[in-house]
């Protein structure tokens, strides 16, 4: 039997026992009526996938079953069928909202084909619901976890704030989550069904920034061969989230500014101004006010982009999230990869929860990955968490002076870094992409750990 139920509505019962006989011969599930009134109770009685209505009927037309359709059942196919089809009335229908119309005596393929493409058609409308179910629980705060009390008030920030249109400042350490946390603020808000454009500022020169960011007009750089939208036109009736906006120049800052205040701006190389409305939301890991102070940002703009400041604490300042967040991303990644585990060993978590964690969620998230994926055994242990889990364990035991903290806390950092340049071939985007922050913040950290010097025929 085929999938799908029909209802079939026509007042002439000899061709409405006819077609409803022909189609249950195909295999489908019929439900007939011959008045309106008796359609719309089918409806409400049983559940139907697709109406095929007459549009002529004693007790009124197609046309009203239609509207009810699209009113109390959105999600049911409707095709209109009529003995007197001209364009006029194939445009009505279409832009009434009918699935299609049908003009009498119907052929058999015809028909067919109708219903096998409303069916389907209704079968891609249903899986984009629960795809978009899906992200909306994986980019919603249900995805973000933490029981610590810091959190908690972030949890509450968000519910308060998420459907105003002011912006939001994200601050915190590299790898706290902050792209996960304006993903999450755009899910609970009324945009969630627009647009959601994220922009890395700190991963691109100045001028290609710009016209990713306002778009540009034919002509106004070389190899402008045509306008582009950018970013913020993307955005429009969404969010933009601009991470790194502390690497910012001086010129895009006064636009930005512009922008903010009056939601409108001109593509570089035009001089017609755009208009659009999109909720913004910022990211740094700088301190925004050390850099006004020091003449990096401008301080009108930081006035502006800190309406509402969220800062995610460090995971070392979270230790009793570190076993509910280990355990988060080892199901998940046991789900992704199709394994088995029996949890954590005793001494892995309380080694997790001594390390220092420089990377903070996104460096715990690659290390239980990385177990996952490469133990042997039925629980992780500490056998399988990397060596600088280790080093940042021992090092917690002793007492430290200020540069041997420093040293201690470089350890660990520069160790990941060069595991994952060497597994990326020194390709520093791959490099990047992998850790999770942008070129730039790598290139500093590279300089800073003394890691400029990668083998012969390292990509940059």
């Amino acid at each position: 039997m085929k999938s799908g139920r029909l209802l079939l509505v026509d007042d002439d019962r000899h061709v409405l026992d006819a077609m409803a006989g022909w189609l249950r011969e195909q295999g489908y599930q019929v439900l007939a009526a011959s008045t309106r009134d008796e359609a719309l109770r089918l409806i409400k009685e049983r559940p139907v996938d697709l109406v095929l209505a007459d549009i002529r009927l004693s007790d009124g037309d197609g046309f009203q079953v239609l509207g009810w359709c699209r009113e109390h059942y959105p999600h049911i196919a409707v095709v209109l069928i009529t003995g007197y089809g001209t364009v006029e009335t194939a445009i009505d229908a279409l832009r009434a909202g009918a699935f299609d119309l049908l003009t009498k005596p119907l052929i058999d393929e015809e028909l067919e084909m109708a219903i096998d493409r409303a069916l389907s058609q209704r079968k891609v409308v249903e899986e984009n619901k629960q795809l978009k179910a899906q992200l909306d629980l994986r980019f919603g705060l249900e995805n973000i976890v933490g029981h610590d009390h810091r959190m908690q008030r972030v949890f509450d920030m968000v519910d308060r704030i998420a459907d105003t249109r002011a912006t939001v400042l994200v601050t915190g350490e590299s790898g706290t989550g902050k792209s996960l946390l304006a993903r999450a603020i755009h899910r609970r808000s009324s945009r969630r069904d627009q647009a959601f454009v994220e922009v890395a500022c700190g991963a691109m020169p100045e001028t290609l920034l710009e016209s990713e960011l306002f778009g540009h007009a034919a002509g106004s750089f070389t190899g402008a061969t045509g306008d582009k939208f950018g970013k913020f036109t993307q955005a429009d009736k969404g969010t933009i989230f601009l991470d790194e906006i502390s690497t910012s120049s001086p010129g895009l800052q006064v636009k930005l500014l512009r922008v903010l205040q009056e939601f409108s701006f001109e593509p570089v190389g035009s001089t017609k101004t755009q208009k659009v409305d999109t909720r913004v939301i910022l990211a740094t890991n700088e301190n925004l006010e050390l850099a006004v102070q020091q003449g990096r940002f401008r301080q009108d703009l930081f006035y502006r982009v800190n309406v509402i400041n969220i800062e995610l604490p460090p995971l070392r300042e979270r230790l009793a999230d570190i076993p509910l967040l280990a355990q988060h991303f080892l199901t998940r990644t046991c789900e992704e990869a199709g394994k088995k585990s029996q949890g954590f060993a005793e001494e892995a978590v309380a080694a997790m929860q001594r390390y220092y964690w420089p990377g903070n969620v996104r460096e715990l998230q690659n290390i239980v990955e990385r177990a996952v994926l490469l133990g042997r055994g039925p629980k992780v242990t500490l056998d399988d968490l990397p060596s600088q889990i280790t080093l940042g364990q021992s090092a917690a035991h002793e007492p430290l002076s200020g540069k041997a903290l420093k040293d201690a806390m470089e350890a660990p950092e520069r160790a990941i870094i060069l595991e994952v340049l060497e597994m990326n071939h020194w390709n520093r985007n791959a490099t990047a992409d992998a850790l999770g922050i942008n070129r730039t913040t790598l290139y500093k950290k590279m300089k800073r750990l003394r890691l400029m010097s990668g083998p012969q025929g390292a990509r940059p």
